[in-house]
């Protein structure tokens, strides 16, 4: 068993708390990859913010649990070294059973998340209250679900979602002990958050989606006053990305986000941790494509991640400064 401890990660409690009492998010960005690990530490480092990696089970598959590891080790190393002073964690996202949940804490995770909500209520508990007995015994924090956001991401995939009903929370987080929740409001998995006929055209003709359920997030508040609330799906699906990637060959129509002044608003409530992957997968897309329209005979692949890389950074730094209000807050 590898500690996160000697890795040189954090868990979330102090981060949660601070941004409870600071009104901000800690940014949980999603990697598959060294270029966007490398982005995500220099964003994160630029604007001075706290940060959550975020892994997926399949992310975790993909790049191999024992190079994922060393992976993470190295981004703290890498923040150590281009003197960037910020507190890093490295989190599961979505662990769909105790086995994974425990095999990612053995092997240096600082925090994990474990999916229950597709499950009766009474053995979401139990799943979560298993997971949670294990992990504190390693000073581990978990993050727990009630609710289901539609979409599809990895391996995650919903057709409908179910909004969080807050006459279960209380229970839910006394019977867990988790440290976080998981709340259903409206955001949603994917690029296609939405579809159009749950928008309304603005005037400039684009696709305005319907607005969070902040009556639910308020009334979730009064329940557990001073818990930390999580959401997740909360990409914006940033227009200019999705137009590059359309004029250099790709089809994204219809793609929409969750706007940043919604996503602000969370922010300065209970809602102190916000999931972003797919922002992160259409910057990459649309660097790429670009590059590879722009100039068709390259091949080395520096030149195309290298730019992607780059405007991951970019985006990240704004994020976190416009959108999170973590920009500073290290």
């Amino acid at each position: 068993m590898v500690s996160y401890k000697t890795l040189g990660f954090v868990n979330t409690k102090e981060m949660f708390k601070k941004a409870m009492a600071g009104k901000y998010a800690i940014p949980a960005y999603n990697f598959n990859n060294m270029e966007q690990l490398q982005a995500i530490i220099d964003g994160c480092g630029q604007s001075k913010s706290p940060v959550i990696l975020q892994v997926s089970k399949g992310a975790r598959q993909y790049a191999n649990e024992v190079l994922l590891r060393y992976m993470g080790q190295g981004a703290v190393e890498m923040a150590k070294a281009k003197g960037y002073s910020i507190p890093v964690a490295l989190h599961l996202d979505h662990g769909d059973s105790f086995e994974t949940c425990k095999s990612c804490i053995d092997s240096g995770f600082s925090s994990v998340m474990i999916d229950g909500s597709h499950l009766s209520f009474a053995e979401n508990i139990e799943l979560t209250k298993k997971v949670v007995e294990y992990a504190h015994q390693f000073d581990v924090t978990v993050e727990g679900e009630l609710g289901v956001l539609a979409g599809v991401e990895d391996e995650v995939s919903s057709e409908h979602s179910h909004y969080t009903q807050p006459a279960e929370v209380e229970e839910f987080v006394a019977k867990t002990g988790v440290d976080s929740l998981a709340i259903s409001i409206g955001t949603s998995h994917g690029a296609f958050k939405f579809k159009p006929e749950q928008c309304t055209l603005n005037a400039d003709g684009v696709l305005v989606p319907p607005e969070l359920r902040f009556d639910i997030l308020e009334e979730i508040e009064k329940l557990i006053p001073g818990f930390p609330i999580v959401l997740h799906g909360s990409s914006s699906v940033v227009p200019q990305y999705v137009k590059i990637i359309n004029e250099n060959g790709g089809k994204l129509d219809a793609a929409v986000g969750i706007p940043a002044e919604q996503l602000r608003k969370a922010a300065k409530s209970a809602v102190c941790k916000i999931n972003i992957d797919s922002d992160g997968r259409l910057v990459f897309t649309a660097l790429i494509r670009k590059v590879f329209a722009d100039k068709p005979g390259e091949f080395d692949p520096r030149k195309y991640l290298g730019p992607a890389r780059d405007e991951l950074t970019k985006m990240i730094v704004d994020k976190n400064k416009t959108v999170l209000g973590s920009a500073g807050q290290a």
